[in-house]
């Protein structure tokens, strides 16, 4: 070890200043050292002698790059890697913490609570890392990291980086990749062809662990443990932990399956079945498929009645079946032309007629996409006029008509027919973004918004009328929303989901009685359909597409659900594409995502676009530039967590680092004027409330507003003299200004609008507002805002941005474009020249999901990755066969 110190020592001082030895791991020996460039403490780990010599630097360096580009919250990033002298090394960010290991020989065991939460976020590294190709093949708790109540997974592909340099020669050093207590079988026999259902055996070892104080196979050897991980069952987690919960143990122990295709098939499903209280496993059969405990006397005669009576009905149907041959059950895949592919949009992007015979989706067109109608008997599919900026569609239930919610900006429910004419708005205001249905009954149900703010289902006649609440969010209860509604038949109820938070994990499939108005929970999930077969689709967060025996006059599940189709992508808001026509047709598309995959990008104003850092990906929300341009801060949603956090990343290619812990959304960050801290939103107390926090996350956030009602967004004066925030919701709220000092009482600014913008000198403020029934960007001044009032967009826009010279004024049109106007010099407000930039179809439409560079030339974006065009539309012909074989 000595001779190592000094090596790496003397090869790396002019980078970084080794200050200890930390420890030893399988393959590396760690030192902590101090970044001399960056002015920060990390870990070098120099590989060992052994493996050194046999790998040689430039294959594993090679290898290694496909570390640096995983990004993600629990995954502890790699900083730097290279070859020094007779040492090959690799530098990762230095935590403050403890191994999970060390928290285990301090602990023993760990709360159920604590344990699931370290393995979903685990899991939810080792989704991200799997759908990037990457297997870590080395989890352990000596490679899990803890600091601040988070969980990193380090070391993230330098197996995989060692076995692809060294290939069969690794056996000449006598190591194995891999710790025999956490192997899977297939790792443990040497197969090279190993997947992600490795790393989840290895997973659950390490949550078996957590739970009862030791790994599932223990042994005085590496080759006993090695045997038992092949042919030893581990005892349940319950026979130790009693108080563990049956899903919990089930869970654990399929994913400690033998074979890799009993165990789960994604990291995501495990961490699933993990906080799922329905998930177990299938009842164990004999060979002749009976359940493996022997009957009883009473049991046999039961049997030998039951086949009496069986086959004396059996013999009275036969002729009748013989006559009515079930129809076969087919599925295929469509492929849409890339022309006409799907959009990315918000809610279900398709619908199927009631009769089976049309499809109608979100395909191309102005304003982020339009509605396209394609005939199941034809190969291809024409726009429907006028349908511009179309999400959601849905079929009257006599085919003829399809309605539509119109985004962005004016959210209203809108009506087109299939045999022409223009389409038709039913509702102009108070539209929320997240579905609608059209009932038997003749109206129109649909995810309203309230003038007090609070969500819930509203409905309006189909020909046009005054809209009415259905269901009203029971904040008591935790409700934050009710979405996702769906018309049952007969017109007397109303299936919907309701939302506790932000987390779709947490959601649940009710039905309502439409005449007593009331309400009853069916079952955990995030959408539901229904289906004539007298069964209930419903989609679980981790895309599981399940069905149960429905009783439609009884609003109640007759029995348990069982998996029909895997794999379905689960979108932003758990938005599934999911359709089921009454004659049996079933669509939907499969995904692994849970969220929009999205990256970051810098667009000049010709519209010429190039990622900010290739290879970071994530989805992400909200985000801000540094008044100097040399940092990023941006909220993500954390996958399988569903947290959304904010970050801090240096350009061009700095490191990024976590700045908020607390609460589960944290979101619009803005600078300060001084570029030392950031502002954001947060709910880590009672409601949302505005914080500031030091960049560098050497301080404590500090609370700045504490409302009664939510503040979603602050920003600041550039003299640092005001603070300019927006309290409610979008549809009734309003802009404040307090200025600096403690004892400063905020000031009403505009009643009725959001987005607030302070120009840079001061005395200008934009916003928007929908006060004519269109969102519209207009201009005021400050602080004297009750003097005058400038309309800058004409028709429609949304989230204005200031040059930081002031003179132009950017925002996002209705038409999905973005627009630059000019801001004339002089006493009073005037505007110059108008001029469309760029289209911002593919890119995020939200509050906070751009910036502009200092010098005015460039954007910075929210791009999706894809619009779902790679996904796959299935197709299930006669579907009510393939629901009532199942549930027999």
């Amino acid at each position: 070890m000595t001779d190592v110190l000094a090596g790496i020592t003397q090869e790396l001082a002019d980078r970084y200043r080794i200050e200890r030895h930390l420890g030893e791991g399988g393959m590396a020996t760690v030192y902590l050292a101090h970044d001399l460039k960056h002015d920060r403490d990390v870990a070098i780990k120099v590989l060992r002698p052994e493996l050194t010599a046999i790998l040689g630097g430039e294959r594993f360096l090679n290898e290694i790059k496909v570390t640096a580009n995983l990004q993600h919250p629990n995954i502890l990033p790699l900083y730097d890697s290279g070859e020094a002298g007779s040492f090959l090394y690799y530098v990762m960010a230095y935590v403050e913490g403890e191994t999970l290991r060390e928290k285990l020989s301090r602990e023993k065991q760990l709360a159920l609570d604590e344990a699931v939460k370290i393995g979903q976020a685990i899991a939810g590294a080792l989704e991200y890392a799997h759908q990037h190709g990457v297997i870590h093949r080395d989890i352990k708790p000596e490679n899990i990291l803890l600091q601040s109540g988070q969980a990193l997974v380090a070391d993230f592909g330098i197996a995989l980086a060692v076995s692809a340099a060294g290939g069969t020669r690794l056996t000449e050093t006598g190591l194995s990749l891999g710790t025999p207590q956490y192997m899977s079988p297939e790792q443990a026999t040497g197969d090279r062809q190993i997947d992600a259902r490795s790393d989840v055996y290895s997973l659950g070892a390490v949550v078996y662990e957590m739970l009862t104080g030791d790994p599932p196979h223990t042994g005085s050897t590496v080759q006993a443990i090695v045997a038992k991980v092949l042919t030893e069952s581990p005892l349940p987690v319950t026979r130790t932990r009693e108080t563990v919960p049956p899903n919990v143990d089930a869970a654990i122990r399929r994913a400690l399956a033998k074979t890799p295709a009993d165990r789960f098939t994604s990291a995501a499903h495990f961490a699933e079945a993990l906080a799922n209280p329905a998930f177990s496993l299938p009842t164990p059969t004999d060979a002749r498929g009976a359940p493996a405990s022997a009957p009883g006397p009473w049991n046999r005669l039961s049997v030998i009645m039951t086949g009496v009576a069986a086959l004396l009905l059996l013999t009275t149907l036969l002729g009748w079946l013989r006559s009515q041959p079930a129809e076969p059950v087919s599925r295929y895949s469509v492929q849409l032309p890339e022309e006409q592919a799907l959009q990315t949009r918000r809610g279900s992007r398709l619908a199927i007629s009631p009769d089976g015979s049309r499809l109608a989706y979100v395909g191309p067109g102005e304003g982020g996409g339009q509605l396209w109608i394609r005939p199941r008997d034809q190969l291809r599919a024409t726009p429907l006029p006028g349908t511009a900026g179309a999400a959601h569609p849905f079929f009257s239930p006599d085919g003829s008509r399809v309605g539509y919610l119109s985004l962005p900006g004016a959210q209203r429910v809108m009506v087109a027919s299939l045999g022409g004419g223009p389409p038709v708005s039913l509702v102009d205001s108070g539209v929320g973004a997240d579905g609608a249905t059209w009932g038997p009954d003749g109206y129109l149900y649909y995810d309203g918004i309230t003038a007090g703010g609070t969500t819930g289902i509203m409905r309006v006649p189909e020909r046009g009328g005054l809209p009415q609440p259905v269901t009203i969010v029971d904040t008591s209860r935790g409700e934050t929303d009710h979405i996702w509604p769906e018309a049952l038949p007969g017109g007397k109820s109303l299936l919907f989901t309701i939302m506790h938070g932000t987390r779709v994990d947490e959601a649940d499939i009710a039905v309502l009685d439409l005449a007593s108005g009331t309400t009853r929970v069916l079952v955990r999930g995030i959408a539901a359909e229904y289906s004539t077969s007298g069964h209930l689709l419903y989609v679980t967060a981790d895309g599981t597409l399940m069905a149960a025996p429905f009783d439609r006059k009884r609003l109640e599940l007759g029995g348990e659900g069982w998996a029909v189709a895997n794999g379905l992508a689960v979108r932003a808001f758990g938005s599934v594409d999911l359709a089921l026509s009454a004659t049996g047709t079933l669509l939907y598309l499969t995904g692994t995502r849970l969220t929009e995959p999205t990256e970051l990008v810098w667009m000049d104003r010709s519209g010429q676009a190039e990622p900010v850092d290739p290879g970071w990906v994530g989805d992400f929300r909200s985000l801000a530039l540094s008044p100097d341009g040399r940092q990023i801060a941006v909220s993500i949603e954390q996958e399988q967590a569903f947290d959304e956090h904010v970050w801090v990343k240096r350009l061009p290619r700095g490191s990024l680092t976590k700045l908020t812990f607390e609460g589960s959304e944290n979101f619009q960050p803005a600078w300060t004027p001084d570029g030392r801290s950031v502002t954001f939103a947060s709910n880590r107390n009672r409601n949302r409330d505005l914080y500031v926090k030091r960049a560098d996350g050497s301080a404590v956030a500090e609370l700045l507003v504490d409302r009664d009602v939510d503040v979603r967004e602050g920003r600041w004066s550039n003299d640092g003299e005001w603070l300019v925030f927006w309290a409610g919701t979008t549809q009734s709220g309003s802009i404040l200004a307090r200025g600096k000092g403690p004892d400063a009482e905020p000031m009403p600014l505009v009643t009725d609008g959001f987005s607030p913008r302070l120009s840079p000198d001061g005395r200008w403020l934009a916003y928007v507002s929908d006060e004519t029934q269109s969102f519209e960007v207009y201009v005021r001044p400050f602080p004297n805002a009750g003097t005058a009032k400038w309309q800058v967009s004409t028709n429609g826009g949304l989230f204005p941005v200031w040059a930081s010279s002031g003179r132009e004024l950017f925002f996002r049109s209705l038409a999905n474009e973005l627009v630059a106007v000019e801001i004339l010099p002089g006493a009073t407000f005037a505007m110059g020249e108008r001029r469309v930039l760029f289209s911002l179809t593919g890119y995020a439409n939200g509050f906070g999901a751009y910036d502009v560079t200092p010098d005015g030339q460039r954007f910075l974006l929210i791009r999706y990755r894809d619009g779902g065009q790679g996904d796959e539309l299935i197709v299930v012909e006669n579907m009510f066969e393939e629901l009532r074989r199942q549930g027999q």
